[in-house]
């Protein structure tokens, strides 16, 4: 598919604008970093022209976006029906998580996104990540430190006491292939009977709408499966409020706080923050940017304390 790229100057966000009128593809799957000194912002923000057609669950899949970051980023804008010619946010710019200092599998419920380190993280070291669909409430995932027990190909899903128990006429047990829910690949946790695995309703992935389990569009698992060794760390962590750090200063990337365990987000934020000027020195604090970043929670990161001697770049907040 053809892409044409229009880099506004500073930090205006890329406009992408597709020149078909084809319905968008799955991305390549996984969306991969190189760790450099000094920065734990990657990526950058875009903007998409909807086609005739498109959904914002097909653009946030050929993104590898999850449901919860496009719909986010574009309040307002109706998921099945977007528009020819909308203007769609893509919000690719990512602050990594606080648990970015572990080698291993990092799991944050709140973003619904998965960051995998497989060596520990520094200059050079590669990141992997990815959109993904948690457990509905009532199911979530515990917090806590899990290992890669086993992995299947695919798997056979024996289905649970709890999923009987809501539908008693579910067959006991599903054997791989299309009306399977595990899709193709799984890593299964050393406890609490969770899994990464992948699904037959990517529609899925950023939502919460499991067990309790982690699940992938199906491309993602595929690639991450051959990557993960057994006995990889899985730190499952819930981080509404992100903050991250670059040369140009420090960023804040706040979601919905849905489990409503963050009693003072702007006290929380302030402390990234703090934490930011441990890594580049004095900034500037912005706290008109930092309240509507922690009002929106719309998952698009920006500027918010840029270093001091540096102006503030134009585009640098929310497009």
């Amino acid at each position: 598919m053809i892409k044409a790229f229009l880099h506004l100057s500073g930090e205006a966000i890329g406009l992408i604008v597709l020149l078909t009128t084809m319905l968008l593809r799955p991305a390549e799957a996984l969306t991969t970093f190189t760790m450099e000194a000094g920065s734990s912002v990657y990526g950058r923000n875009l903007i998409h022209l909807a086609k005739r057609g498109e959904t914002l669950l097909d653009i946030a899949r050929h993104y590898d976006l999850g449901y919860n970051q496009i719909t986010g980023a574009n309040p307002g804008v109706d998921p099945w029906l977007p528009g020819e010619g909308a203007r769609i946010v893509i919000p690719a710019r990512l602050v990594i998580p606080s648990h970015w200092t572990y080698q291993g599998i990092v799991v944050n419920m709140a973003e619904m996104r998965l960051y995998y380190f497989p060596k520990p993280p520094g200059p050079g070291a590669l990141v992997y990540t990815c959109p993904v669909g948690i457990g509905r409430e009532g199911f979530s995932t515990r917090d806590g430190v899990y290992t890669v027990r086993s992995k299947a190909k695919d798997p056979v899903w024996y289905v649970p006491p709890s999923v009987l128990k809501e539908d008693p006429e579910m067959p006991r047990q599903v054997e791989p292939g299309p009306d399977n829910p595990l899709g193709g690949y799984i890593l299964r946790f050393s406890r609490l009977a969770y899994g990464i695995h992948g699904t037959n309703r990517p529609w899925g992935v950023g939502r919460r709408v499991s067990h309790g389990c982690i699940r992938l569009y199906p491309e993602d698992i595929e690639e991450l499966f051959p990557l993960v060794p057994v006995g990889t760390l899985i730190h499952v962590t819930y981080e509404p409020i992100k903050v991250g750090f670059n040369q140009k200063g420090c960023w804040l990337q706040a979601f919905e706080d849905f489990e409503s365990r963050t009693k003072d987000p702007m006290s929380k934020a302030l402390e990234g923050i703090s934490g930011c000027m441990d890594e580049i020195g004095a900034v500037r604090l912005d706290l008109t940017r930092i309240r509507k970043g922690i009002e929106d929670s719309d998952g698009v990161a920006a500027l918010v304390a840029p270093a001091k001697g540096r102006q503030a770049a134009k585009g640098a907040g929310p497009p």
